[in-house]
């Protein structure tokens, strides 16, 4: 595995360690402001991820997969942080400090509109990492030395036909509350 595939691997423990210091240092020492900090850092191992990679494409280095999944964890990570922040939140204080309320398991419309929120997400994430691969491919101008970067642009955009897909198909047959009772 390349320099560049570790740190994805050290920014994604990185991005977590930071938010259950954050949870923790907001929910059992009560130090808020602390908390706040540390929920702040998830953006600084994005920027840390970032001049990484820039540097080792900057040095020469024909970009690789790792390259183009390090935009796409930065895309990722900017596009779905609060939202994953929010959702550890909630499991941390339910299932660890059993005071907040269960996380509810959505049906319907909610779970429908909840897919079409993390649709948007994924398009913004879209947004971001592909800019970032469209640059980077850009500046480079050199197709041999970028050829992965615009495999993994190619990839990426049909996965988001198909989550769009997936999505729109949750609009059109809702998913079903699994705790009602079945009559027959």
């Amino acid at each position: 595995m390349n320099f560049i595939a570790w740190m994805i691997v050290a920014c994604e423990i990185a991005f977590w360690i930071v938010i259950i210091l954050g949870l923790v240092t907001r929910y059992i020492f009560k130090k808020n402001t602390l908390s706040i900090f540390f929920f702040a850092l998830t953006p600084v191992v994005d920027l840390l991820l970032l001049a990484l990679t820039s540097y080792d494409l900057y040095r020469g280095a024909t970009a690789t997969i790792a390259h183009g999944i390090a935009a796409i964890y930065i895309g990722v990570s900017l596009a779905y942080g609060k939202s994953m922040i929010n959702w550890a939140d909630s499991r941390f204080r339910y299932y660890i400090l059993r005071t907040g309320e269960k996380p509810e398991r959505l049906s319907g419309r909610e779970f429908s509109r909840n897919e079409g929120k993390n649709l948007l997400r994924h398009y913004a994430a879209f947004l971001i990492g592909g800019s970032m691969l469209a640059l980077i491919i850009f500046l480079i101008d050199d197709p041999s030395r970028t050829e992965s970067l615009f495999a993994v642009l190619k990839v990426w955009g049909l996965v988001l036909v198909i989550d769009t897909a997936i999505t729109t198909s949750y609009f059109i047959w809702p998913k079903k509350d699994k705790t009602t009772s079945k009559v027959g």
